[in-house]
């Protein structure tokens, strides 16, 4: 009965998590296209116009040559080219650019932005990935233990200051939270917006999407030619997207463990059934092993 019980219970679990994952994809579906979706028809009928404006002050040219023309500027910026300006741009593949790829490739950001268009450069870049995804996951798998021994010594000093065990771990938690956000969240994104001339929450968005990974690639550091950076300055930004994804990762962690915790204590039977799973595998563990 009890194990009848237990597979119930899992059951029941992964199919909320199912329905709750689906339920998710399709609310936010329905609001990004509530949202989304008369912008993008109203940019495209602005398009339009524009091009039949064009067309009608440079009576050179023609429909079918217009659109030639697009394809080209198209396929220019396919390839990592800014239509923009002319052929003394920065180079999207100097040293600064070339370092700050190489982090998007292996923290699998990847903006979309810019990619190799030789051959040799794009089979490079699939074993290069093979190679440095792990070696990344490794470097910020280590480097969040760090962060966590340094946040258990954090522990550990204010446990003489404050003598409750529980209060002085959601006090190391919030600092180490809003300090991270600080370093991490809230000063990069003031840099950025001063630097590019964006927007604050433009700069913040820009933050967010890096550091999730999600790199949709409609903002991304650097890339203006109209504008002078220093030559460190992508370097910069990609040094700053490792140790923030290493303190994000550590976040979501304890968000995790947090969540966990309260499936708990809302409902005892899933630790006891862990619980019996882990006597279980135990068991199992040791009749192997005499056998």
């Amino acid at each position: 009965m009890s194990w009848f019980h237990l597979v119930r219970v899992k059951v029941n679990w992964t199919a909320l998590l199912i329905l709750a994952h689906f339920t998710y994809l399709l609310i936010g579906a329905i609001i990004f296209q509530m949202l989304e979706r008369e912008a993008e028809s109203n940019n495209r009928n602005h398009f339009q116009l524009e091009k039949l404006n064009f067309l009608a002050n440079y009576t050179c040219l023609d429909g079918p040559d217009l659109e030639k023309f697009v394809q080209v500027i198209l396929y220019a910026w396919e390839k990592g080219v800014n239509p923009s300006g002319n052929s003394t741009n920065p180079s999207n593949w100097d040293f600064s650019s070339s370092f700050f790829f190489a982090g998007t490739v292996v923290t699998t950001i990847g903006y979309g932005n810019l990619s190799p268009s030789t051959m040799s450069g794009q089979v490079f870049c699939v074993f290069y990935a093979l190679c440095g995804i792990p070696l990344n996951l490794a470097f910020l798998k280590q480097l969040g233990k760090c962060l966590t021994i340094h946040l258990g010594r954090l522990e550990r000093g204010m446990v003489a200051v404050v003598p409750h065990k529980r209060a002085v771990e959601a006090l190391a938690v919030s600092l180490f939270f809003i300090t991270g956000s600080l370093l991490f969240l809230i000063i990069p994104p003031l840099l950025f917006s001063y630097v590019e001339g964006w927007t604050f929450g433009e700069g913040f968005y820009f933050a967010f999407i890096t550091l999730s990974t999600i790199g949709f690639g409609d903002y991304v550091v650097g890339t203006d030619p109209g504008k002078d950076y220093i030559s460190l300055y992508r370097s910069l930004a990609g040094i700053w997207i490792i140790f923030a994804l290493a303190w994000l990762a550590l976040i979501l962690n304890m968000g995790a463990r947090i969540m966990e915790n309260l499936v708990i204590l809302t409902h005892p039977g899933f630790k006891k059934h862990d619980e019996e799973d882990k006597e279980v595998s135990s068991s199992k563990l040791e009749v192997t092993s005499k056998i």
